[in-house]
């Protein structure tokens, strides 16, 4: 019938059935729109990781969602536009912490910026509900990644200036373009969501975004995007749901890179259930801790067991020795150090999309 849905779902669980002429039809197609979405797909038939029926428009020209370059940031004390409840997800790298309230980032999308020395993007799919930081240097410059304006899996497609190649958001690598066959993997931060008021108490030296984006936007607090998260609907389909969870269910994404391929989704009301949850996962002894926000942070603990949590930034392990949450670490009083396991939020629709083969904890 007219159930355009549907007909997606009907193809996309279907082995892949177009030829090379299909990248010619997605470039005549959509340089329509932007002549810039040639370079996308011309002649990149053999450049490829994923199925190119599978991504789709997302509505916008290149940056047509226009990234924050090096935002203009403030001092906590002069961000009197914020409230204490109002969302933020916030990144600290080497002692350098930083506030991107939601409000402003889900206009944006997308931030470049240099924390503590070091160049990274910040990538908001507000579609999928991840904001994902990534280091964007590497031995011979940089990465200057920008919005391409397609989906993969309502995936944000991010693309790097220099050779057009397409980004997955979620797994912060090429899958469509020349930089395909180097094999790259950009390394990510930990991005903790949580409220202004928490995130400056830990963090009273930490700078926000400024309202002076160089943009007119409405930056009230629940304004953008306010249907879309309001409802379970989608606004573009996936092959496969899984009704384990809801679609828009949040959860948290951890993924052992370098130990391990497979990744580990845990519902975050769970966790608001067991604010400091133990789990042993391939091989990987693991503790979440669940601050009074919501927000988690996750350490590799080797087995040591923790009984006690401030819902701040104090816990107690079994044996009475009381450790600090640090942002990249976990610290005991006498000195101990447990290192920190990078995490970041995500829509459940969103994260097993991206990773069918997810381990879920609910």
């Amino acid at each position: 019938g007219l159930d355009i849905d549907s007909w997606y779902h009907w193809l996309w669980n279907k082995p892949a059935t177009y030829g090379p002429d299909y990248f010619q039809f997605k470039t005549s197609l959509y340089t329509l729109i932007d002549p810039r979405f040639g370079n996308y797909f011309s002649q990149r038939q053999d450049e490829t990781t994923i199925r190119l029926d599978e991504v789709m428009w997302g509505g916008v020209k290149q940056d047509g969602i226009p990234p924050l370059r090096n935002p203009k940031m403030l001092a906590a004390a002069r961000a009197s536009y914020l409230e204490d409840e109002d969302v933020v997800f916030g990144v600290a790298i080497n002692g350098d912490a930083r506030a991107y309230p939601k409000r402003i980032l889900a206009w944006h999308e997308m931030f470049t910026d240099t924390v503590c020395g070091i160049p990274v993007a910040g990538v908001y799919c507000t579609l999928c509900g991840t904001v994902i930081i990534y280091k964007t240097g590497h031995e011979d410059g940089q990465y200057n990644l920008g919005t391409s304006g397609f989906l993969y899996r309502s995936n944000k497609l991010m693309y790097d200036a220099d050779t057009q190649s397409l980004w997955s958001t979620m797994q912060g690598r090429p899958v469509i373009g020349p930089l395909v066959e180097e094999a790259i993997e950009m390394e990510f931060h930990s991005v903790v969501t949580t409220t202004w008021g928490l995130w400056k108490r830990r963090h009273p030296q930490t700078k926000v975004l400024s309202l002076d984006t160089g943009h007119l936007r409405d930056y009230s607090e629940g304004t953008a995007y306010r249907d879309y998260f309001a409802t379970d609907e989608l606004m573009f389909q996936v092959p496969e749901k899984d009704n384990r969870l809801k679609n828009k269910d949040q959860i948290l994404a951890v993924r052992i890179t370098g130990i391990t391929e497979k990744n580990l989704a845990i519902s975050s009301s769970f966790l608001r259930r067991n604010t400091v949850f133990a789990y042993t996962f391939e091989g990987v002894q693991l503790t979440v801790f669940t601050d009074m926000s919501g927000g988690h942070r996750v350490y590799n603990t080797n087995g040591l067991v923790f009984n006690k949590y401030d819902g701040i930034s104090s816990a107690e392990d079994s044996k009475g020795e009381r450790w600090l949450l640090k942002e990249n670490m976990l610290v005991s009083e006498s000195g101990r150090k447990l290192d920190l396991i990078p995490s970041y939020n995500a829509f459940w629709f969103g994260f097993r999309a991206a990773f069918p083969d997810t381990c879920l904890v609910r």
